[in-house]
């Protein structure tokens, strides 16, 4: 018979609270899920967003403030 060693690994520990950026710029805090704004303009000045039936647009101001219109 042949024996085989078991390589024992630590387990890893739990990550830190806080915001963790995904690949796409979304980011998790413990409300929920936010988006990144430079990951949501993809370097442009505005985009519209469907809301229940409604487009709305949401544009960065030159100050970095945001607008959303409908």
């Amino acid at each position: 018979m042949s024996s085989t060693a078991l390589e024992l690994t630590p387990a890893q520990p739990p990550e830190p609270p806080g915001p963790q950026v995904t690949a796409v710029g979304a980011l998790r805090l413990p409300g929920g899920p936010s988006l990144d704004s430079q990951a949501l303009f993809q370097g442009g000045r505005a985009v519209s967003i469907r809301h229940n039936g409604e487009v709305y647009r949401l544009q960065a101001t030159r100050q970095g403030k945001l607008i959303l219109t409908k």
